[in-house]
């Protein structure tokens, strides 16, 4: 039998489509899909505006990335664009199964280790044991510290967020087949509604995931059909992301607390959720149960993967007292890939199993 050739090759494909390249890695089990090339040009004079011109012009990148066959239901993406900011050193718009979000901590984190490592930053100075990397992400400028040796990252990631701040507490809302529920909505560059799993009936650390999904979708809806989102600086971030069942667990403990994201298109993330974190923190600071610098740990219920954070200074956004909040978590490579499409494909978008 022949040996197949040492140097890979692509495999017969529609030579009008560009190759797709990517480099996958997931923080905290949570997959990140990072686009190297094949991207047609991304236009736009601001981040909003191009997120608003890849979802009008080039949303078949985005499901032949996160769909199947190429993906799943609950595969994220990040497509690298530049930025209008002059601090940036890159802007990336988010992937994922319903659309584009406007903000992913555990793609930060990720995001960090490779922007060092492929160049995208200057290298640091000789000695350095972190490395600045500003990230333009639809909410804002986030700026991610990376551990790093010999110019190489290594170690865990920190960033620290946009301002971040509770929008509402104790809002009561009606859940069909739940009855009256108590949940916290608040934004850590996405907006999310807390509620405790207990409140549900539920246990966020042992009740089977369908389950938790169905429910934690279920508020989503009925928070989106009787509760108004707005954002003081931009009506681009003025929706509600999803919902982050919790173990109700929010005054401060050394001992991690648990919880589970159900985001966009019933999209479970199997880290913490590191814009999620962001938000449970200022939520924590404006309950009075955290002070600045006190670091809580968080944990996933869908893989024990931890992310901390911590209030580190307190800021304002219009009318809200927010707070600057870092996380910190670890990201890890997985591999690289080459997509193609054949231009007989009936399926060369991907499809999604509902």
């Amino acid at each position: 039998m022949a040996s197949p050739p040492a140097v890979p090759r692509l495999p017969p494909h529609d030579p009008r489509t560009p190759a797709l390249s990517v480099v996958d890695m997931h923080t905290g089990g949570e997959p990140l899909r990072i686009v190297l090339a094949g991207c047609p040009e991304v236009v736009g004079p601001t981040l909003l505006a191009k997120r608003r011109y890849m979802r009008q012009h080039l949303d078949h990148v985005r499901r032949r990335l996160m769909f199947e066959p190429r993906g799943h239901r609950d595969m994220y993406g990040a497509v690298l664009v530049p930025s209008e900011l002059p601090d940036a050193h890159l802007g990336v718009l988010f992937l994922h199964n319903e659309g584009y979000s406007s903000m992913c901590g555990h793609a930060v984190l990720a995001l960090g280790r490779f922007a060092l490592d492929f160049g995208l930053v200057p290298a640091p100075p000789a000695g350095a044991r972190e490395a600045l990397v500003n990230i333009h992400c639809p909410c804002g400028l986030v700026a991610a510290f990376v551990e790093c040796e010999g110019g190489r990252s290594g170690g865990p990631v920190r960033f620290h967020s946009v301002p971040a701040f509770a929008l509402a507490t104790d809002l009561l809302v009606d859940v069909p087949g739940r009855g009256k529920v108590m949940v916290d909505i608040a934004y850590g560059g996405a907006f999310y509604a807390f509620v405790s799993a207990e409140k549900l009936g539920l246990d966020v650390c042992s009740t089977k995931t369908r389950d938790l999904m169905d429910a934690a979708s279920a508020v989503t809806e009925a928070v989106k059909a009787q509760f108004k989102i707005n954002h003081p600086d931009s009506e681009d971030l003025a929706f509600l992301y999803g919902t982050i069942l919790t173990d109700g667990k929010d005054a401060y403990s050394e001992e991690p607390t648990t919880n589970i994201c159900v985001f966009a298109d019933e999209q479970v993330d199997r880290s913490p959720t590191g814009s999620g974190v962001t938000a449970r923190i200022a939520l924590q600071y404006h309950k009075g149960l955290l002070e600045l610098n006190q670091t809580r740990a968080f944990k996933s219920s869908a893989t024990g993967s931890v992310f901390t954070g911590k209030a580190v200074r307190e800021v304002k956004c219009g009318d809200f007292k927010a707070v600057i909040v870092e996380v910190s978590g670890q990201a890890h490579y997985t591999g690289t890939a080459s997509f193609i499409v054949e231009d007989d494909d009936p399926l060369r978008d991907g499809f999604l199993l509902k």
